[in-house]
């Protein structure tokens, strides 16, 4: 994975060094200061080596915002690395009972990352003592729930979901009215990612606990999270009903994200979701109206379909402000890691008509479609559409969650939730290697993804496709075959690694 990391990052690193984010650092103010120290993890992610010595000076700081980046920082580098020697808890943990608010929440956070899908006990021993603490504060309260929902993903482990639920019995009337408790059913949904058979039993506990209104927030986040991507249409038509009702409610957006996260598992369900969203947006109300551009980041994320672009285009000049930033960042997310040419040019007409949080939705934006230069991708989906990560799809729902409530959360005093989408961020190349996992050079062909077609004995799978040389970029929707009949494959011809051995049969001519 790292040999892959460094090919992607290579052309990323040379242009932005230290010296230079030493010099923004100071030019920034205390939230400014933690986004800016943590994204040294972002460019360095998965290079332990460098990372870890970058960011270490930081932890040295006397402000705590500094390390609070550093921290959260180290958590970046270490996403989706495995070290047998846990260096990022052995930095990190301390840090996580600090006085500093900023710095625990980065503790925290740093540790949600770092961890996400490890299932790893020392954590949860960690998070739950503040879970438990009736004295801690709501952030810390929120953003342990978020890290616990995080490293534990898919796990439907009980004693977690029953201490999030305790939580929230505890809280007053006050605190449940804070936009960033919103978070709290994300993290009892994240537990229960995609495991719709045991959605039930911890509906049944929800259902005791709280009023109708909180109570209906709570079901339509849980049952969009347990169901996403099975493509089950039962469950998509309660959801479409949901947004029908003329009474409204702030549970409303969710049923929208809920949509696009069961029917982004098949191309036809993708295709009849599009169809309903146009129709919710067009009748619906606020909720659903700031909702629907979200929902078509999800369905189309790093996959920029000239239609999708259009109606994203249309939306980001729309009345409503939310609705006009929403569509702002999902057009960041279509395009993310693909370097569009129409919508970078769209994002740099809006970057001279906008100013303060619109800009910098833009700005967002502009950074995520040119993703690691055009290497990584933020797809959930791998290996031909066979695969679901649930860690990189719960790191995109954790954000898209929080940006049906934009305004106090990623553009007030949560900014740096946004590096929860490392935790989706992967190379979108192709790279074989021999035997000895060495790189190997060999021509493919590219193109564009079919069925099987059969050509006189010679079955193909792809259509209008080029040839070149590995490593190649493969887009949406874009599949290889090997070109030579030199090799054999020993692992299917996906994204990522193949590796090859020479085949026995091949003569040279």
């Amino acid at each position: 994975m790292l040999v892959i990391a460094r090919l992607a990052l290579m052309n990323f690193l040379a242009i932005f060094r230290e010296n230079s984010s030493e010099n923004l650092l100071f030019e920034k103010n205390e939230l400014g200061k933690a986004s800016a120290v943590a994204s040294l993890g972002m460019i360095h992610l998965w290079d332990h080596d460098s990372g870890f010595a970058i960011l270490d000076k930081y932890l040295q700081s006397d402000d705590t915002h500094v390390v609070a980046g550093a921290l959260l920082g180290i958590g970046i580098v270490s996403c989706g690395v495995k070290n047998d020697y846990d260096p990022a808890l052995a930095l990190i943990s301390g840090y996580s009972t600090s006085a500093a608010s900023i710095t625990r929440i980065g503790a925290i956070l740093g540790l949600g990352i770092a961890y996400a899908g490890s299932r790893k006990d020392k954590l949860k021993s960690l998070f739950l003592i503040t879970l438990s603490d009736s004295q801690a504060p709501l952030v810390d309260l929120v953003f342990s729930a978020i890290s616990l929902g995080l490293v534990f993903v898919g796990s439907c482990n009980e004693e977690i979901a029953q201490s999030i639920i305790s939580v929230l019995k505890n809280l007053i009337k006050a605190e449940l009215a804070e936009p960033i408790i919103r978070l709290l059913p994300v993290s009892i949904g994240l537990l229960y990612l995609g495991k719709q058979e045991t959605f039930d039993e911890i509906m049944k506990e929800v259902s005791k606990t709280f009023d109708k209104i909180m109570k209906d927030y709570w079901d339509v986040t849980l049952m969009s999270l347990a169901y996403a991507g099975t493509g089950n249409v039962l469950k998509v038509q309660e959801l479409l009903s949901i947004c029908s009702k003329k009474e409204g409610g702030s549970h409303q957006g969710p049923a929208v994200l809920g949509i696009a996260l069961i029917a982004m598992a098949e191309e036809l369900g993708v295709e009849m979701a599009v169809r309903s969203l146009e129709q919710l947006f067009k009748y619906g109300d606020y909720n659903i109206r700031r909702a629907v551009p979200l929902a078509l980041g999800m369905l189309y994320i790093s996959n920029p379909k000239v239609d999708v672009v259009d109606t994203l285009s249309r939306l980001s000049n729309d009345a409503d402000g939310q609705v006009m930033m929403a569509a702002t960042i999902s057009l960041g997310l279509i395009g993310a890691g693909t370097n569009n040419a129409r919508i970078a040019e769209l994002l740099r007409k809006l970057s001279s008509q906008e100013h303060g949080v619109y800009l910098f939705c833009v700005r967002i934006a502009q950074g995520l479609v040119h993703l690691g230069k055009g290497l990584l991708t933020l797809a959930p989906y791998h290996s031909d559409r066979l695969l679901l990560s649930p860690v990189a799809l719960a790191g995109l729902v954790t954000v898209l969650h929080a940006c049906l409530n934009m305004q106090p959360t990623i553009l007030g005093e949560y900014p740096y939730m946004l590096y929860i989408l490392a935790l989706a961020m992967q190379p979108r190349m192709l790279l074989t290697l021999d035997e000895d996992l060495k790189p190997l050079p060999v021509p493919v062909h590219v193109g564009q993804a079919v069925d099987v077609v059969s050509q006189a004995g010679s079955p193909r799978t792809i259509t209008g496709f080029q040839t070149h040389n590995t490593p190649v970029l493969l887009a949406a929707g874009e599949r290889a075959e090997l070109a030579t009949e030199k090799y054999i494959p020993l692992t299917p011809i996906l994204e990522g690694f193949v590796i090859l051995r020479k085949n026995p049969e091949h003569h040279e001519d």
